[in-house]
């Protein structure tokens, strides 16, 4: 449930955090957004050409959902560090980083794929962005935005021990770059879309990821790759679309891109 005034409708241009702000907020179109790892992880895979399929679960359901779609089934990061064997594809974005042989990927990610579900439910079209692929996201949406069209940009944020939200700064940064890119005045973008967008104009990077709370728990972890992978800015042209049950690259779709379905403000 909304309570009135939190919708921001009255700016096409928005910004919520996670689980609850994505159903929260309704848009024509709704950016998920989670730097570690998820939508970093989402942009690499589709870079090589991998179509991906998000899921709520790690448990036996994921594995059975790779079956039912012919997928590899990704494995969590630690899991795939205590295999001692590095070609276990994995939430960590390095993982995919030389893959061979794998066109479709099951991702379990409880944080940013019921974030992509949820947002998909409100009856948006669900793109995914990171620092990676900000620009090549902003690009893609720019147009539909100039014809009128709604946008929810969501950072996942992360979750404390008793599984309230975190906001997580990294992801505000990756909200920030894609709504600053789009580069909308205060008659489009909403107060929170526009604190997200000067938050991603006040970082250093790589310097701010890597010392961030979630950089430095991924660094001590053994992960520093994926945090400096993530911290890439803007060398990727993939637009994440998600299509049914996958993501997909924009390029590969239709010419006209995805139908605009408008929902209510």
């Amino acid at each position: 449930m909304t309570l009135p005034g939190h919708d921001q409708s009255r700016s096409r241009v928005r910004m919520e955090w996670g689980p609850t702000g994505a159903t929260a907020v309704p848009a024509d179109y709704a950016v998920v957004v989670d730097v570690l790892s998820f939508t970093t992880t989402l942009s690499v895979a589709l870079e090589r050409g991998i179509e991906v399929f998000p899921f709520r679960w790690r448990d036996a359901r994921a594995a059975e959902h790779a079956m039912r779609h012919g997928a590899t089934l990704a494995v969590g990061r630690f899991e795939a560090l205590s295999r001692g064997n590095a070609r276990h594809v994995s939430l960590s974005p390095a993982s995919l980083a030389e893959v061979e042989g794998i066109e479709r990927l099951v991702l379990p990610s409880p944080n940013g794929s019921t974030i992509a579900f949820a947002l998909a439910d409100t009856g948006a079209q669900v793109v995914g962005a990171c620092l990676r692929n900000a620009g090549a996201v902003a690009r893609w949406l720019a147009p539909r935005v100039a014809d009128g069209a709604s946008v929810v940009v969501v950072p996942a944020g992360e979750r404390w021990y008793d599984d309230t939200l975190r906001p997580a700064v990294e992801d505000l940064w990756g909200a920030g770059a894609v709504l600053d890119a789009l580069g909308h005045d205060d008659e489009v973008a909403s107060p929170e879309a526009r604190m997200a967008a000067a938050a991603w104009r006040a970082v250093q990077l790589p310097d701010d990821l890597l010392t961030c709370a979630s950089g430095v728990e991924l660094a001590e972890a053994g992960f520093v790759a994926d945090v400096e992978i993530a911290g890439q800015r803007d060398v990727s042209e993939v637009v994440p679309v998600l299509v049914g049950e996958s993501f997909r690259d924009a390029t590969e779709l239709r010419p006209t891109g995805p139908t605009l379905r408008r929902v209510r403000d």
